[in-house]
């Protein structure tokens, strides 16, 4: 049986709300004030603790702090009722509960709130409420690097950074929070019309340009909806302060804490997992800092997600990994980092790949953790892919000549006598892929 610790000085408050846990099957302990429900916390560890903001015989705000410090409980859902004003709302979720309560208490909410974190129908449900596609569905919001470059001559392709949607059954996977996820938020927000939202987000990395528009994601802002994030390397607590930092004052006016959304962050411990239904697998890249790659195994066939990598290509004395002729050590090096990746994309359905330069510019541009277009075209001839779309795109690159090198990328495949479809990522640009095996 759970235990549920309820803190309030109002004892009529806790008998309303221990009846009602009880005809749940919850076992409940009350404390009239801070301090003793503080210590009743480190004696029996509840699941749930139930804590008055200004009944409580003390600072509520400050009583969360020392509860989530150093966390005496574990895994716990601290709950904060209050008056119901948005001062105490935000106050209450910035100092640590995880919930918010109004009073008199909705108990139609509160059912709802304990659902979603004790594996209940409504934490479970991380499919979309749409009409699920039979293979899978991706579609561009964001197909730029380093930053948004909005303008006449980006128009055609677009100029909002990295975010890629992708839909798997009921699965709602998005790549990546460049600023091309506000669109899409505005998007999913106006298709669901008030229904819950539930999806998940594939951080590849940090850099800005990969998470500056999640301050803007409008269904993070519902307390309706859903939003889990996923990434590497102490992702709970590193991702978690570098996506809050952004969105710390005098930098945005509202804090990451402050959204009403159920947000929350799980570190990926292992290169394979899973997400809803659908399988990834996840590879390291050559770029500065902790930056993945990611393999999702979806109903219409692979889509590989590589946005951000410098290929050593250009490290070989040719392109075809030929090291027979005298290799050095970091040729021998390079050589192996490029099969992994190789490996890791091989006979994906899509390759969405980094492709930031043309060979001239990525001359100058060395060990910057980008790749030129033709090393990502022979990347994709060498892995068997079946369509590559170029990514990343420079922010000083036009329409123009983005077009030109998906021109030169498709001479580099019909030279080889490939059937790869090229294309250069394009914002709103959508491909319904079939199931495999339908065909």
């Amino acid at each position: 049986m759970n235990t549920a610790l309820i803190i309030n000085d109002d004892r009529d408050f806790r008998a309303t709300v221990v009846s009602w846990l009880k005809e749940r099957q919850w076992s409940v302990l009350e404390a009239g004030d801070a301090a003793t429900g503080l210590e009743l916390s480190v004696q029996h560890g509840p699941k749930l603790v139930l804590c008055d903001l200004p009944k409580s015989r003390g600072n509520g705000f400050q009583f969360f702090r020392d509860f989530r410090r150093p966390d005496p409980v574990g895994a716990c859902l601290l709950v904060a009722t209050g008056n119901g004003c948005a001062c105490d709302h935000f106050g209450a979720l910035e100092a640590g509960a995880d919930e918010y309560l109004g009073r008199p208490v909705d108990f139609e909410t509160f059912a709802a709130i304990l659902s979603r974190h004790s594996g209940g129908p409504a934490a479970t449900a991380d499919r979309a409420e749409a009409p699920a596609p039979r293979g899978a569905l991706l579609k561009f919001w964001g197909v730029r690097g380093s930053i948004p470059t909005p303008g006449l001559e980006t128009v055609y392709y677009g100029g909002n950074t990295a975010c890629v949607e992708v839909r798997a059954g009921r699965d709602i996977i998005i790549l990546d929070s460049g600023s091309g996820i506000r669109r899409l938020g505005q998007a999913l927000t106006a298709e669901f019309q008030g229904r819950p939202i539930h999806l998940s987000v594939l951080i590849t990395h940090t850099h800005w340009d990969h998470i500056q528009g999640f301050p803007f994601f409008l269904p993070a802002y519902d307390p309706k909806n859903r939003v889990r994030i996923f990434g590497f390397e102490g992702a709970r607590q590193g991702l978690q302060s570098t996506l809050s930092s952004q969105m710390e004052s005098p930098y945005f006016p509202i804090s990451m804490q402050q959204m009403p959304g159920h947000i929350s962050i799980q570190e990926v411990k292992g290169l394979d997992f899973k997400v809803g239904d659908v399988p990834v697998q996840a590879q390291f890249l050559n770029h500065p800092g902790v930056c993945t790659g990611y393999r999702l195994k979806t109903p219409g066939g692979d889509i590989c997600y590589l946005p951000d990598v410098e290929l050593f290509q250009r490290l070989r004395p040719t392109a075809d990994f030929d090291t027979s002729s005298h290799p050095t050590d970091e040729h021998l090096l390079a050589d192996e980092q490029d099969r992994k990746v190789v490996e890791f994309i091989r006979d994906s359905e899509v390759l969405i790949l980094d492709a930031q330069y043309n060979a001239a510019e990525y001359l100058t541009c060395v060990g910057w953790g980008h790749s030129c277009a033709e090393d990502s075209v022979a990347f994709a001839l060498k892995a068997g892919i079946k369509r590559l779309f170029l990514f990343h795109h420079d922010p000083d690159h036009s329409d123009e000549e983005i077009s030109r090198m998906v021109a030169r990328a498709r001479e580099m495949a019909a030279s080889r006598g490939s059937s790869l479809v090229v294309e250069a990522a394009r914002e709103g640009f959508q491909l319904v892929l079939d199931p495999v095996g339908s065909k």
